[in-house]
């Protein structure tokens, strides 16, 4: 049997991104090593350190960066750009991707804008891009494949941020913790931050109870307040657990959702489509059949993580005529990806690589930058396609 390490985030006393970091270095993670990962971002100015420090009863790593920026409003586009020029390991990568989309489409929301206008204030400094990506890289240096939270504990009160005074948990928080049980012990303060909160819902598939596991290594990550309620700390429990075929690793798994439709107009569907994946799905497609009374109809099906899930039955059932769903749980196995830049005569294009076991199996001119391209050369878009996919070859004749 072939085993799987997962990461479960003990949020008895919230979550925040340099306690994710100083769980992880806790737990055994590298700091040089991690360190010396974020300086391939290219930011400058900041210094990281750890130390041992006592938060009640409880002795925690605190990660500590410093940094001599003073304006920080980044776009999610430079935050994603930096990550993909970076080099990092894969899915490393694509975990700290997601994490600052997911935190960019809660700003978003909150804000009543779009994603591309989004700029960040807080998360956009360099202290949280190196929380967030800093976690990223420590979770791929501690093998985790998969992760699981606990209920959090928001606190209460309010908070001063760069919008002002907000309530606890502030506005974009509350947006990230959706679908995830949260709870208040009642202590005046900000215990779920809005980088914490990205973390541990964007990589979750499972909420409340520890996972079977076997304990292999527990992290503490200390916050920056001494609280007298109880030791503001993070726990992380890392364990092994047995997949189900030997010699086969499973990713996380996913939430299925489907509906059986034949009384709805197409025009509402695609638009549909358009929500569930802002929402957070991860696909959704529509699939021909056959239904009772002999009509034409088509089965909706929504893959989505396990922390979007009650939010798009939501949705399904405002935006749809069904009157009822189904949902299920799903293995799933997919490839590392990352996103490689190259240079055509027509400009840019970013190549979708998947590789499995470091060998390239697939590579993909991104769509929308062929689009773009295609428009604004006045060109066919498939010659554009066919140009991104002939430079990369050429830079690369061993994908072949």
């Amino acid at each position: 049997m072939k085993s799987s390490r997962i990461a479960y985030f003990d949020c008895f006393s919230g979550i925040s991104g340099d306690m994710v970091l100083g769980a992880l270095v806790d737990a055994g993670a590298d700091l040089r090593t991690i360190e010396a990962e974020l300086r391939k971002l290219g930011l400058e100015g900041w210094t990281i350190s750890a130390e041992k420090v006592k938060r009640g009863a409880i002795f925690a790593t605190h990660v500590k960066v410093e940094t001599s920026e003073e304006h920080h409003h980044r776009g999610l586009s430079i935050i994603l750009g930096r990550i993909d020029k970076a080099g990092l390991a894969p899915r490393a990568a694509e975990r700290a991707r997601r994490i600052f989309t997911r935190l960019a489409e809660a700003e978003a929301r909150v804000h009543n804008v779009p994603v591309e206008e989004v700029h960040f204030h807080e998360v956009g400094a360099v202290d949280s891009i190196v929380d967030i990506v800093g976690a990223a890289i420590g979770f791929e240096l501690l093998g985790i494949d998969e992760f699981a939270c606990s209920a959090l504990d928001v606190g209460a009160g309010q908070v001063k941020t760069a919008h002002g005074l907000l309530p606890v948990p502030a506005p974009a928080t509350a947006e990230l913790l959706r679908g995830a049980p949260m709870y208040t012990s009642g202590i005046a303060r900000e215990l779920v931050t809005p980088t914490g909160a990205a973390i541990a819902t964007t990589l979750s598939t499972r909420y409340a109870q520890i996972p079977e596991m076997t304990l292999q290594a527990v992290g503490y990550g200390a916050g920056s307040a001494d609280l007298k309620e109880k030791a503001n700390v993070l726990r992380i429990l890392i364990g092994e657990n047995a997949t189900s075929e030997a010699g086969e690793h499973w990713d996380a798994p996913v939430s299925v959702i489907e509906t059986n439709l034949d009384d709805m107009s197409p025009q509402i569907y695609g638009y549909f489509v358009e929500r569930a994946l802002a929402a957070g799905a991860l696909d959704v497609f529509s699939t021909a059949v056959q239904m009772k009374k002999n009509r034409p109809g088509v089965l909706l099906t929504i893959l989505c993580d396990a922390v979007h899930t009650a939010r798009l039955i939501d949705l399904v059932f405002r935006e749809t005529t069904t009157i009822g769903v189904r949902t299920y749980d799903v293995r799933r196995k997919v490839l590392d990806r990352e996103l490689i830049p190259v240079a055509t005569p027509f400009g840019e294009v970013r190549m979708k690589i998947s590789r499995m076991n470091g060998s390239v199996l697939n590579a993909t001119p991104e769509y929308e930058d062929c689009q773009r391209l295609a428009a604004e050369k006045g060109i066919p878009l498939k010659q554009v396609i066919a140009a991104a996919s002939f430079e990369f070859q050429k830079q690369n004749p061993a994908q072949k």
